[in-house]
């Protein structure tokens, strides 16, 4: 019964996820006269009742440029992934010959499947907004076919009511493990108006996993100037952002009892 139940739910998180796929993309004829599948079968996978074949899945995930098994997770994990992902632009970036010498340094080798790294993180860093306060946000690392890629959401309370929400700040790019490091870079998908950039080491303390590195940030707008920051990050565990991730999303005081021993001494530590 347990395994009918995981199928039922897989069938139905595909189909919610395809709808939602394509009230953004257009109609749904179109997108079945591209993917060449038969519009009676495609309304099936709609419906929630019926999971296509493992061939038909492939055709459907490089029609909307990402992996397969991302059409899998759940519903509202799903619509956070998506909100100012980046997916149209790095299929639009694989059919560009001038960026092909970039993307073969971000692919992925076998000895190098970047797999170490996927999951979600408690992300740590001293605040440019709320000055004094530490910041942690919510971050994922995930894989998008040869790629790594992430997003990570920030919150920032209202310092007079702490149930209101003053600044929420989300991040889509990218993630290349390179060296025994990681870097990334991304943009802020609000605003639209940041750029940031990190460069991380993986640390393994106790039964604890960290990644430690920095980070800076440069604006279009004067009003925030660049910045460069110490982050450390804590996993969590593997898969997509939660609602239980997100909940923790927030600003601290620096000697909060939540925020790990190893990530209190990084980032108060003089260079």
């Amino acid at each position: 019964m347990a395994t009918d139940f995981n199928e039922a739910a897989q069938t139905q998180n595909f189909g919610a996820n395809l709808r939602f796929l394509c009230e953004r993309q257009g109609t749904v004829s179109n997108i079945c006269r591209k993917i060449r599948i038969n519009r009676q079968q495609f309304n099936k996978y709609l419906s929630g009742h019926h999971l296509p074949s493992l061939q038909n899945q492939r055709l459907i995930a490089n029609f909307f440029g990402f992996s397969r098994t991302v059409l899998f997770a759940d519903p509202e994990e799903f619509r956070t992934l998506m909100e100012g992902n980046y997916f149209y632009a790095m299929e639009t970036l694989r059919g560009s010959k001038r960026i092909a010498p970039f993307l073969d340094a971000l692919l992925l080798d076998e000895k190098s499947s970047g797999d170490e790294y996927v999951g979600v993180y408690d992300r740590y860093q001293y605040s440019t907004i709320y000055k004094g306060k530490v910041l942690r946000s919510a971050f994922c690392i995930y894989k998008n076919r040869d790629f790594l890629q992430h997003y990570y959401i920030e919150r920032f309370p209202n310092l007079e009511h702490e149930n209101k929400i003053d600044f929420v700040f989300k991040y889509h790019g990218f993630t290349v493990p390179l060296g025994g490091r990681i870097f990334t870079f991304d943009f802020e998908a609000v605003q639209k108006n940041e750029m940031t950039f990190g460069i991380y080491a993986p640390v393994q303390r106790s039964s604890k996993s960290f990644l430690m590195g920095i980070s800076s940030g440069i604006a279009e707008t004067m009003l925030r100037p660049p910045y460069s920051t110490k982050v450390a990050m804590h996993f969590r565990g593997p898969g997509l952002l939660n609602r239980e991730h997100l909940e923790r999303v927030t600003t601290l005081e620096k000697g909060d009892r939540s925020i790990p021993t190893e990530v209190q001494q990084y980032l108060s530590s003089v260079d």
